[in-house]
Order: structure tokens, then C-alpha cells, then sequence
């Protein structure tokens, strides 16, 4: 965060101060005070984590996909009420042979593709 613009530097403290209040008022899907305070404690963890793994970012264009990925993930939990990332459903090199180009292609392929939500979620999981 240290070359960032002010505006930059309000707009991220501004989601984090988002994320946390969301964490903060978290209601489980099932409703039970135990899965509530796991989920809730999920959040602010990953949060933490995640914020102070970019926080010396310092290429533009890494900031905003890094801003695109945290509203991203915010949408999706809310909308979905679960605040774990949403799995992408395809299987492990399902398609590529086992070495060779092919492969290299599918991984290549599978990073290309890979949802903007999920970008972090392998580094630090």
C-alpha cells in the first residue's frame, strides 16, 4: 500500500472495513450459533490474510485485480450467503494427457480461466 494513490489507499481500507463488517454481522445459511461463529471467524481470517499478503502491491493494474477480486468474493457470499469461494467444477487435468504439450496447454488454459473470486483463494488455502 506504500505507492498507492490516497484514493486508492481509501478504496481498500474501505473494502476492509466492509469485509469486516460483514463479518461482524454474519448469519450461517443453517441458522446455528456454532457454524455462525466458525463462518464468521472464516471471514475475518481470510480477510487478514489476504490484505496483508497484497498490502505491498504495488503495480496498478495488480491493485485493481486484487480490488476486483475482494468486491467479487463480497457479491458472491452475500448473494449466495456461504463465505467460502465457490469451487470451480472441472477435473484436475480431465482433459490432458499426462505430460507434453497438451498438458501445458490445459494448465495454461485452467490459469486463463480461473473466475477473478478464486485468483488468491490457491496461495493461501
Amino acid at each position: 500500500m506504500n505507492n498507492m494513490t490516497p484514493a486508492t489507499r481509501q478504496e481498500v481500507l474501505g473494502l476492509y472495513r466492509r469485509v469486516l463488517q460483514i463479518a461482524k454481522n454474519w448469519q450461517s445459511a443453517s441458522g446455528q450459533i456454532e457454524e455462525t461463529m466458525r463462518e464468521k471467524e472464516y471471514i475475518r481470517n481470510e480477510a487478514r490474510t489476504l490484505f496483508r499478503k497484497n498490502k505491498n502491491v504495488t503495480d496498478p493494474e495488480l491493485i485493481k485485480q486484487c480490488i476486483e477480486e475482494c468486491e467479487a468474493r463480497i457479491e458472491i457470499g452475500l448473494h449466495y450467503n456461504i463465505p467460502y469461494p465457490r469451487p470451480i467444477h472441472l477435473p484436475p487435468m480431465g482433459l490432458a494427457h499426462k505430460q507434453g504439450r497438451t498438458l501445458r496447454h490445459q494448465e495454461k488454459l485452467r490459469k486463463i480461466s480461473k473466475p477473478i473470486y478464486l485468483k488468491s483463494h490457491d496461495e493461501v488455502s
